[in-house]
């Protein structure tokens, strides 16, 4: 069974996932245009950080940092290699789009890679109703970027 639960970035059980997230934001993209969150940032509380388990198995998570009223941003979405294919990071969009709503939030924004490794990630962003975007909040243009937002 699948579970999304709001959790602690800290929790230890968290650690791998987070070491495979980073590596795979490292593994083609230049550190001066790389925005992952360090665990340590994704504690802070205007970001909301969610897990996905399969079981207790941890396979994926996802965040949404609030930098306006109304204004959110994804953050750190990532979904275990071995487990894509399945929907599972779409599930994981799903909930986030939802809590955002919940908490007030009118307008999710991201920003994604434009290296083939992003792909995958940009189809799903754009299937689910994001638009490019000029870019927000402290982004400036960058070719390594692109930017997209909707309305929820």
């Amino acid at each position: 069974m699948i579970t999304i639960t709001r959790e602690s970035p800290l929790h230890p059980d968290l650690a791998t996932l987070h070491a495979r997230h980073h590596a795979a934001m490292h593994a083609d993209t230049p550190p001066e245009s790389i925005h992952m969150m360090p665990p340590e940032a994704l504690a802070a509380p205007d970001i909301a950080f969610f897990v996905m388990r399969e079981g207790s198995a941890v396979i994926g998570m996802g965040a949404y940092k609030r930098f306006a009223p109304d204004h959110g941003e994804i953050k750190s979405m990532h979904v275990l290699a071995e487990t894509r294919g399945r929907g599972l990071a779409r599930q994981m969009l799903d909930h986030l789009i939802a809590q955002a709503r919940a908490d007030g939030i009118t307008r999710l924004s991201l920003e994604t890679g434009t290296q083939p490794s992003f792909e995958a990630a940009r189809i799903l962003y754009l299937r689910a109703g994001f638009q490019d975007c000029p870019p927000f909040g402290s982004y400036r243009e960058d070719p390594n970027s692109v930017y997209l937002t909707r309305a929820i």
